[in-house]
């Protein structure tokens, strides 16, 4: 039986400590996957390996991170997120020293693809747990805050991997990210959990109950006669039953009953594959269908770094103060994306790419920060680290089916300009089905609260007269 405990969350206090403590993580970790091309592409050519076995190691690293969900919610139960956070730095370390000493490319897979996807898939939800149980009001501005070092690293980063490759080389660079990596064990030893430490649920101890009960139910078995077709006995399924039970509960598989929680993680996972085609296809759009230079594509590159780690540390703040909920602001960044892209498969103007640059930086920066914290406003604070781990699960799914699509499209095609459409028809169809399911919810909300009041206002007299002598 899992143990509730009543407990008054800070908002603030040490809380600003664990932010930070994330941020360093985030800047140190997270934003490796930035420079893969910078650390590895060049090593791969010469190995004379061609541009499709880079994108296999990527993909395959995504889906690494992704299905890490499988394991990240019984693992976060079992050993805190402290413990995790920096399982995963660890993981990312050994890996990029594995690829450091690599001679041929299933090295990378290993060591990249595996270890290093691995690892980044448990630091994302654990520091997002360690983050969320220290705040309530104030939880938007301290993700923003957090994911704005990943921003921040993601712009300092590539000057680092240049220096070193220049003045050391492959292996060196490479090993230097490795030691960057292990800042965030560090970080990790902050996220102190706010759970009182007699307070503890661990998945083993279920695991020990269910082997002492089957020991105990085997002493009371009676012999029976020897039969030539054996059958499974009924302890046996007893025993099975349980275990899958005990499975469930541990991933917290009862949340897919909820078909709003399909909704969200399904559509999360879109926005998600249409966020990283955009990435992988906004440079080579700008250079050859927008004619523009090298420069150029860099500045409008920045331009969308820029306005994203902004808003990262703004938007919170606006969105907090008007108590919005997370998931309208995720929406409404989606309907952003839409918009943006749009006109910018519409133009080839240089005012138009770089104003719609700054849209989808902004917009961008919603979605990211409100990803996480939309499944901890739908799920228990008990099921969210199994809400998290099935979100990630559905982004690995999609990304590995839907993603393939679309850069199907873009080959079939042979346009960067159709294939941005299909990212659109994407970003529609979340904005089409999540419009008006939160509208149905939001006019359920206020006829409850009409009913409430309207209950209090009119008392009878009965009442009214109880309540005066109360």
């Amino acid at each position: 039986m899992d143990v509730q405990t009543t407990r008054i969350v800070p908002d603030g206090g040490y809380g600003w400590i664990i932010v930070a403590a994330v941020a360093v993580i985030n800047m140190t970790n997270q934003s490796i996957l930035s420079v893969f091309g910078q650390l590895f592409v060049g090593e791969l050519r010469r190995m004379q390996e061609d541009t499709f076995t880079a994108a296999l190691i990527t993909n395959l690293n995504s889906l690494a991170l992704n299905f890490s969900g499988l394991f990240i919610g019984p693992a976060i139960k079992s050993f805190k997120p402290r413990n995790v956070a920096a399982c995963g730095c660890l993981l990312v370390s050994f890996g990029l020293v594995l690829c450091s000493f690599a001679t041929q490319t299933w090295h990378f897979i290993v060591g990249y693809s595996g270890f290093v996807g691995f690892g980044l898939g448990l630091i994302s939800p654990s520091t997002f747990m360690a983050i969320n149980s220290y705040f309530t009001s104030k939880r938007g501005r301290a993700v923003g805050v957090s994911l704005a070092g990943a921003g921040v690293g993601q712009v300092f980063m590539p000057h680092v991997v240049r220096y070193f490759m220049v003045n050391h080389g492959f292996r060196g660079a490479v090993l230097a990210m490795a030691s960057l990596s292990l800042t965030g064990v560090f970080g990790a030893l902050f996220l102190k959990p706010l759970t009182p430490a007699s307070v503890k649920h661990n998945n083993r101890k279920h695991m020990q109950l269910l082997v002492d009960k089957q020991d105990k139910s085997q002493t009371s078995i009676t012999i029976q006669p020897l039969q030539s077709t054996p059958t499974p006995t009924k302890t046996d399924e007893t025993l099975c039953g349980r275990m899958a039970h005990r499975l469930a509960q541990a991933m917290d598989l009862e949340l897919l009953k909820d078909l709003v929680f399909w909704s969200i993680i399904v559509g999360m996972a879109l926005v998600y594959t249409a966020t990283i085609n955009f990435t992988m296809v906004f440079p080579s759009f700008l250079q050859h269908t927008a004619q523009l230079d090298s420069q150029l594509v860099a500045t409008c590159m920045s331009v969308v770094a820029g306005a994203d780690i902004i808003c990262r540390l703004l938007l919170p703040c606006i969105t907090d103060r008007l108590r919005m909920p997370y998931r309208v602001v995720f929406l409404l960044g989606t309907a952003g994306l839409l918009f943006g892209r749009l006109l910018l498969a519409g133009s080839t103007n240089l005012g138009v790419i770089i104003s719609m640059s700054v849209l989808i930086g902004m917009t961008k920066s919603a979605t990211v920060i409100n990803n996480n914290l939309t499944i901890s406003a739908h799920c228990r604070a008990d099921k969210l680290a199994g809400g998290l781990g099935l979100s990630m699960i559905s982004k690995g799914i999609i990304v590995i089916t839907v993603g393939q699509l679309l850069g199907w499209i873009r080959d079939y095609a042979d346009s960067y300009v159709i294939c941005l459409y299909a990212q659109a028809v994407l970003l529609l169809l979340v904005v089409l089905v999540w419009t008006p399911e939160i509208y149905y919810r939001f006019r359920k909300q206020q006829q409850h609260n009409t009913s409430k009041s309207m209950e209090t206002t009119y008392m009878s007299p009965e009442q009214a007269s109880s309540n005066s002598r109360a």
